[in-house]
């Protein structure tokens, strides 16, 4: 089974989020399947590019609009992802120092919809040269949904048509909004097909993907039900096109995030040596930060927006700390600037109980969730989340909202089996009281060593999930045949 997987990212190659952690480890993990995976992503100006080896492979001429473009394939000759990986570079439009946002004004580049376009026409033109066609066409979010559409609606790639598709939702919040003339930089559509570019006026990368794709996944059970009454206008339509949709849920690299072996933490550490293991990261976490390793940790890894609840995380720390309850703090992540302006102000106000690394730091990252007693992830919208399955991997205790994927990972502790913190609402009285729970655990050794050891028995590597990929991508193809 020959499978492509189509994507803005990639980790480690490019990453602006969890989306780069999936499309990085999915195809890995089905190779161990016999599902051979490629990965198609753009070729950025980037360190990882410039310092891996790069084979042209193919070169074309495509057009957008009444404009020709050149592109060229280039593959990474050494295969170290485990997966071959192919970089589409389109001078001018994909060569740059930015995935989204250009690093030089923070701002999205002028031209996204441009660059989104010209990306998936130039795979799809790539295709066309292929002695034999995939079996499956994978396809990654709204910066990717177009090629669905474009497989079954344009007379330009009407060999693809037979070609099962499916589209992963890893959030639909995000959906590509675009002007409805945007549409005369597409190829030639079919007449009867047009409508399926638009949704509530405009055009819709997303809603095209979902209408036309054979089969429609999100990354958790719990995201996929959230999405048909709260998607920011798609409600009816993932409701209607709820037949051919499903979650599965997203599962982490073991490879990459596992403690006994992890190059990246001050000590590795495993199930049965994880208490002197932690001890040591933890030790080093806070002589690093001027924290006091007697008082729980708790940390904080993400973008600091407010989809992840970091604008709760101010008021709930300065809450903590003033109520006389003692614990440490520990952020890390970018984003909002007037979040980066509080967390400096908390700085300098909770001197040895606060701090915040405003950057983007793997290392660090590793080493937070070594060191760390508990996770928070106080999450408005949470579509899967993989930082609690991390953090679970390294026996960090997560305190996160019953919500989406974090609802279908995290058992309150309180439960049989249970190794976790859960509160539903999103405001400061019931994150403050899960706050205090983990306080309590933290006070009873012996109970917070029982909750981190069964933490870290819990298994959400990609192998389960990579199962349930294949099952469904036989399934497409039996249709395809019938």
């Amino acid at each position: 089974m020959q499978v492509i997987h189509i994507s803005f990212e990639c980790y480690p190659v490019a990453k602006a989020g969890g989306l780069a952690d999936v499309v990085g480890a999915l195809p890995k993990y089905m190779q161990r399947f016999d599902v051979n995976s490629r990965v198609v992503i753009p070729h950025f100006d980037i360190q990882w590019v410039r310092n891996h080896q790069l084979e042209q492979v193919h070169e074309g001429i495509a057009r957008l609009g009444n404009e020709r473009f050149k592109y060229r394939i280039m593959h990474e000759q050494g295969d170290v992802l485990g997966f071959p990986v192919y970089l589409v570079d389109i001078p001018g439009r994909l060569d740059r120092p930015g995935i989204y946002i250009d690093p030089n004004s923070d701002f999205p580049y002028w031209d996204e919809y441009e660059r989104f376009v010209s990306f998936q026409i130039a795979v799809l033109d790539w295709m066309k040269s292929f002695s034999s066609k995939p079996d499956i066409i994978h396809c990654h979010d709204h910066h990717t949904a177009l090629i669905p559409f474009l497989m079954t609606s344009s007379p330009v790639f009407h060999e693809f048509a037979d070609i099962p598709t499916v589209l992963t939702i890893h959030n639909g919040h995000y959906q590509g909004w675009y002007d409805p003339e945007k549409k005369s930089l597409l190829p030639k559509i079919n007449p009867e097909r047009e409508g399926f570019l638009y949704w509530n006026g405009r055009l819709n990368a997303l809603s095209a993907g979902l209408r036309t794709a054979w089969r429609i996944t999100t990354v958790s059970n719990s995201y996929l039900e959230e999405l048909q009454s709260a998607s920011k206008g798609l409600e009816p339509l993932l409701s209607f096109e709820s037949g051919k949709s499903l979650g599965i849920l997203n599962g982490i690299d073991s490879d990459v995030w596992n403690p006994s072996t992890d190059p990246l933490i001050a000590k590795n550490y495993t199930p049965d040596t994880f208490i002197e293991g932690k001890k040591k990261n933890k030790e080093w976490l806070c002589k690093k930060f001027n924290l006091n390793p007697d008082l729980p940790l708790f940390i904080f890894i993400g973008r600091l927006v407010a989809e992840k609840g970091a604008d709760l995380l101010p008021d709930l720390i300065t809450r903590f700390l003033e109520t006389g309850l003692k614990g440490n703090f520990l952020i890390l992540g970018t984003g909002d600037p007037f979040l980066h302006q509080r967390f400096n102000e908390l700085k300098g106000r909770y001197v040895d109980y606060f701090d915040a690394s405003l950057s983007y730091n793997e290392e660090l990252a590793h080493r937070m969730y070594a060191g760390s007693d508990f996770l928070l992830m106080p999450s408005r919208v949470e579509p899967c989340g993989l930082n609690q399955l991390y953090a679970l991997r390294y026996g960090s205790l997560p305190i996160v909202r019953n919500i989406g994927g974090l609802r279908d990972t995290v058992v309150d502790y309180s439960r049989p089996e249970g190794y976790g913190i859960l509160f539903d609402l999103f405001n400061l009285d019931d994150a403050y009281i899960a706050l205090q729970r983990a306080t309590t655990i933290f006070s009873d050794e012996h109970l917070k060593t029982a909750l981190q050891k069964r933490a870290m028995s819990k298994d959400f590597s990609w192998y389960n999930s990579a199962k349930q990929y294949k099952t469904m991508y036989q399934s497409l193809i039996k249709m395809e045949g019938a």
